[in-house]
């Protein structure tokens, strides 16, 4: 694609540099004294360069029936802001009426007198009145004639001698002429055309009673009235009076005049719409430009910059994917829309600040530099403003409150600016000029705000920049990147809220920020201080971790317990992890899994880590000493030892919430390596294991759990069949018994064995794995040959610290040698059916086979024995299992004896070397009561 200066070409005096500032101020007055440049003295010249807007086709549509006689409003009130064009259309009817060339030649006219259905308006004579030209304590000498008024400069316009005899004894005295002689001046003149300009500045001169030779405030003003109903009753007359919209622009004496004015004229005056932005485009584009030649390159580059912003999408504002800015590109081109924007919606708010001509001034001074230096630009943006330039930048600065050199020279644009400096450091942006661009983009959208100090909210947002700075073939990464280096290391560049949001805005200020005084502090902080705010964003930004006992944020391995809880350690940022570089991080977790203190650490297998990823370590470090700094210029701000204004503490107040905020978010990313050590055998060496957390999404401690879950890393339901694999291989080789509890502490203490939950997981699968006869069985307590409260398939295991797991053969073999002999039955008593589980375990139906033939008996004879005592010694760790032994097999028989009356008594004996606890105190006799014991005594 082809730069702007192969396509548009501008003209030869703003290419030359010749164009004066003066000659963008349209004079009025010269022009009708003949001593304006040709650009607005000749009407063809002035025509060609000139965009009919709709309101100037408007008005000039007024004028020509007007002066055809065919209707038309007498009376037009041109009152626009400051610049907004008024004297430039003042002389468009000047030209129109008094023309001394063919209508043809004046461009656009034409095509808008056939609009109008209207033949060719006649020529007209023109009268001007220029408050800033006439004094009213000067009179002028026109020969032998000496006028005094205003009323007198009319009537010698239109009339010469014989016109200003109609005015002379009013013209003499300072008194307004009556509305008859006016309209009889006026019909002698028809048609014609009264121009005037600057009313305002000619009246306001006028003091209170004071009677000058141009008359006084109340005579000009019965003037005024009187030439407007005088020109409503001549049909081909037309009156077009110019006022400043603001009261601003003529002074504390100028505002009365105003309003008297706009009263008179607000009575007969007709409505002129003043020029819209997109029409200002091609205004401009005229006076600065030759016609664009090459039509087809200028669409391609218009069309680029369209398909480039659908592209980028939300980071950019959204009007710019609609398909009237690719209108918009072409109708302001060269000149991208978002520099008129600014210029008409921040630049023109400012009192100084002319909305055309002020534009044309800077443009022109802006083009000119450009194309001496050879900017290779597709169009010339707000990224394009050469604020480099002395003559360009004074050209923006000389709107502004005074300490903006430096500001420009320091941070935005020039060799020893920082956005220059950045750009030779990083050639990332130095490619693009990305960080000059950027600054320059705020600088036209912000400055005007530390002026005009109540325009809503300041600075420009990040989507805004971007757009003034990217242009295609680039993408708006780099710069937003750019935006945040400078956001940081600007000296006068203020950022409300997190930086990294597409809400913040940016904006210059001649104040300088708080930030380089947080970057100078920044530096004071030492590590302790600096671990400790890590720390704190750690904890906050892990929120639960529900699978963890604890979590333990840089501790000293010392103090990380040496229990059975899952813990959780988050080593310190100095000790990070890569893929490239393992070593820093995986030794300290080796070592926090070997030490305790000084001791050697016996549940290693409860830990594991979370590490911080090297690449993020130092902007987590740099974010929590932003947050210290920033605290700590509060501090001294509430101390009264920093003085800073309103604004700015409450920057600092922002600044600080927005790094409070954005520091657990720079923890949770940072903190983003699971580390788990792990060994595969009992012969190898350990390894820590790395599984990298998802940063976006649900929070740190849910995507830890995740992950140990989908990686078996911890286990919170386990198979029994598991299990009975974990004894097959470690245990019963050994022995065909061993205690759970030791399982349990084995699995704690090695990195080989699986990692469970907690206890409990153990527990469950004990239960499960207990209901069958295929993985163990059950003993509560072992002797010689024989296992207390042995059970296989039983289902009722309990977990506790006396269980033992039996290999299931060696359970099986032990059932067959130690099953009771059944019972003979009695005379005249079926057989019992044998229901104990057989080795397939199911239930056996057959009969005993002991059992005796059923013989007939007449009567049973006593057996002479009448009573049973019974006493145990119950072991305390099993009296559960005794006690249930003891009711199935002694006390249930001895019941289902119709004869026995059984009584059962339970005697309690504890005995307590130290003295009981409280607590135990006070849960046995709670339970005693409530059980009803006969006795419950404490000695």
């Amino acid at each position: 694609m082809k730069s702007w200066k192969e396509i548009a070409i501008p003209h030869k005096d703003v290419l030359e540099g010749t164009l004066m500032q003066s000659e963008f101020a349209a004079d009025i007055s010269a022009v009708h004294s003949g001593k304006a440049t040709i650009e607005y003295q000749d009407a063809a010249s002035f025509y060609e360069r000139t965009f009919i807007t709709e309101g100037m086709r408007l008005l000039l549509t007024q004028v020509a029936q007007r002066l055809a006689g065919q209707g038309g409003e007498p009376v037009i009130q041109l009152q626009t802001a400051f610049g907004g064009g008024k004297t430039h259309t003042l002389l468009a009817v000047y030209h129109l009426a008094s023309r001394k060339c063919p209508l043809d030649a004046l461009a656009g006219i034409p095509a808008l007198i056939d609009q109008a259905k209207l033949m060719d308006p006649p020529q007209a004579a023109v009268a001007v009145l220029d408050g800033t030209n006439i004094g009213p304590a000067q009179p002028r000498r026109y020969g032998g004639v000496t006028v005094n008024t205003l009323w007198g400069e009319l009537a010698w316009q239109l009339g010469r001698a014989e016109g200003y005899a109609l005015v002379r004894e009013a013209d003499q005295s300072g008194t307004s002429p009556g509305k008859e002689v006016l309209r009889s001046l006026i019909a002698a003149a028809a048609p014609c055309v009264i121009l005037v300009d600057e009313l305002v500045a000619y009246v306001r001169q006028f003091g209170p009673g004071e009677k000058l030779t141009g008359g006084t405030y109340d005579s000009n003003l019965s003037f005024v009235q009187a030439l407007t109903e005088a020109v409503k009753l001549v049909p081909n007359a037309i009156l077009l009076a110019s006022l400043p919209e603001s009261e601003i622009e003529v002074g504390h004496r100028g505002a009365k005049a105003l309003r008297a004015m706009e009263k008179t004229f607000g009575r007969v005056q007709a409505l002129w719409k003043p020029v819209a932005t997109e029409e200002a485009f091609e205004i401009v584009r005229r006076r600065l430009f030759e016609p664009v030649r090459d039509e087809k390159a200028r669409d391609a580059v218009c069309r680029a910059f369209a398909d480039a912003y659908v592209a980028e999408g939300a980071a950019l504002p959204g009007e710019t994917r609609e398909a009237r800015y690719y209108e918009r590109m072409v109708q302001a081109y060269p000149i991208h829309p978002e520099v008129f924007d600014r210029l008409y919606e921040d630049w023109s708010t400012l009192e100084s600040f002319q909305r055309t001509r002020g534009v044309l001034k800077l443009m022109a001074k802006v083009i000119f530099r450009l194309w001496k230096d050879d900017n290779k630009d597709l169009m010339i943006m707000p990224g394009s403003l050469p604020l480099y330039d002395a003559g360009s930048r004074s050209e923006f600065t000389s709107h502004l409150s005074g300490g903006w050199d430096p500001v420009v020279e320091k941070d935005i644009d020039g060799e020893r600016a920082e956005t220059t400096e950045l750009e030779a450091k990083e050639p990332r942006f130095g490619q693009v000029n990305a960080a000059r661009r950027v600054a320059r983009s705020i600088f036209l959208g912000s400055a005007p705000s530390s002026v005009n100090t109540s325009a809503g909210n300041r600075g420009l947002d990040r989507a805004r920049v971007l757009l003034g700075a990217m242009q295609p073939g680039q993408t708006s990464s780099v710069y937003s990147d750019a935006l945040n280096r400078l956001a940081d290391l600007l000296h006068y560049m203020s950022a409300s809220g997190d930086k990294g949001q597409n809400s913040t805005r940016f904006w210059f200020d001649t104040r300088a920020n708080l930030r380089r005084e947080m970057n100078d502090r920044r530096s004071r902080f030492d590590e302790l201080q600096v671990r400790a705010k890590i720390a704190e964003a750690v904890k906050s930004g892990f929120g639960p971790a529900s699978m963890f006992d604890g979590v333990h944020v840089f501790t000293p391995h010392a103090d990380i317990p040496d229990d059975s809880g899952l813990r959780l350690v988050a080593l310190p940022p100095d000790r990070w992890f890569s893929k490239e570089e393992t070593r820093l991080a995986e030794d300290t977790v080796l070592e926090v899994t070997r030490a305790h203190g000084t001791a050697p650490r016996h549940r290693c297998n409860r830990l594991m880590f979370i590490a911080v990823d090297s690449n993020i370590a130092e902007r987590l470090r740099q974010s929590a000493r932003t947050v210290l700094a920033w605290a700590s210029i509060i501090k001294d701000v509430e101390n009264g030892t920093l003085n800073v204004d309103l604004n700015q503490k409450r920057q600092a107040e922002q600044e600080l919430r927005a790094a409070e905020g954005a520091l657990p978010r720079t923890a949770r990313e940072a903190y983003c390596w699971l580390l788990v050590p792990h060994q595969a055998a009992p012969e190898n060496k350990p390894v820590v294991e790395a599984f990298k957390v998802p940063t976006g999404g649900a929070s740190a401690g849910a995507e830890i759990e995740r992950i140990c879950a989908d990686n078996e890393l911890v286990i919170a339901n386990w198979s029994a069949v598991h299990l009975r694999q974990l004894l097959k291989d470690f245990y019963w080789s050994h022995d065909e018994a061993v205690a759970a509890r030791a399982v349990w502490d084995d699995m704690q203490k090695y990195l080989y064995l699986p990692r469970l939950k907690d206890r409990e997981v153990l527990g469950r699968t004990l239960r499960t794995g207990a209901a069958s006869r295929d993985f163990f069985g059950i003993a509560y307590g072992r002797g010689v040959d024989t296992y207390e409260g042995f059970s296989l398939g039983a289902g009722d295991a309990q977990f506790d610290d006396t269980v033992l797991l039996i290999e299931p053969n060696a359970a099986k073999a032990y059932e067959d040698v130690h099953r009771k002999p059944e019972p003979i039955p009695l005379r005249g008593e079926p057989p019992t059916p044998d229901t104990r589980p057989n080795d397939s375990g199911t239930p056996s139906t057959g009969t005993s086979p002991t059992a005796l033939p059923v013989q007939p008996q007449s009567a049973a004879k006593p057996t002479g024995l009448s009573a049973f005592f019974g006493s145990a010694e119950i072991p305390s760790a099993t009296a559960k299992m005794h006690l249930m032994q003891l009711a199935d097999e002694i006390i249930a028989n001895l019941v289902a004896d119709p004869n026995a009356q059984v009584r059962v008594t339970l005697e309690i004996s504890a005995q307590f070397e130290s003295g009981a606890q409280e607590v135990t105190k006070r849960s046995v006799s709670e339970n005693a009561t409530a059980l009803k014991l006969k006795s419950a005594n404490w000695e």
